[in-house]
This record gives C-alpha cells, sequence and structure tokens, in this order.
C-alpha cells in the first residue's frame, strides 16, 4: 500500500511544488491511515488544513482506497 501512496502523492506534488510546497510521505499504517509532512510554502499556510483534506487526501483516496484518512505530523 505504501509505494500506491508515493504513486498517487507524485500526482500530488507538481500542484504543490508550483506553489512553494511539498509533501512528503511519512509513515502508512495497517488500518489505512496515512501521515504526511507538509513543507515548504505549504508548512506555514493557513489553508494547509483544507490542501490536506480537500485536495491531498481526497486523490490518494481516489488512487488507493484501503487509505481511511490522512493526517500531517
Amino acid at each position: 500500500m505504501k509505494e500506491k501512496v508515493e504513486q498517487a502523492l507524485a500526482k500530488i506534488r507538481p500542484a504543490l511544488q508550483r506553489d512553494g510546497g511539498d509533501v512528503e510521505l511519512v509513515d502508512v499504517a495497517e488500518n489505512g491511515l496515512v501521515k504526511v509532512r507538509l513543507t515548504g510554502a505549504c508548512r506555514g499556510c493557513p489553508m494547509s488544513q483544507m490542501t490536506l483534506k480537500a485536495g491531498v487526501e481526497r486523490i490518494i483516496k481516489q488512487q488507493v482506497p484501503e487509505v481511511t484518512s490522512v493526517v500531517a505530523v
């Protein structure tokens, strides 16, 4: 599942990088919880929670249905 999540993040990453940010995978738990770290401009952005849930989590869940939730650490 970790490899599938990495592939999904690769699709999201260019959009984040255009805005000066990025996302890195921290962990994928057996229960489907994915932990990511927002970096660059995304780290301190007031919209980062929206980016995480409406963007990153949505895309990952579409690509990897086993994922239950995505959280930033």
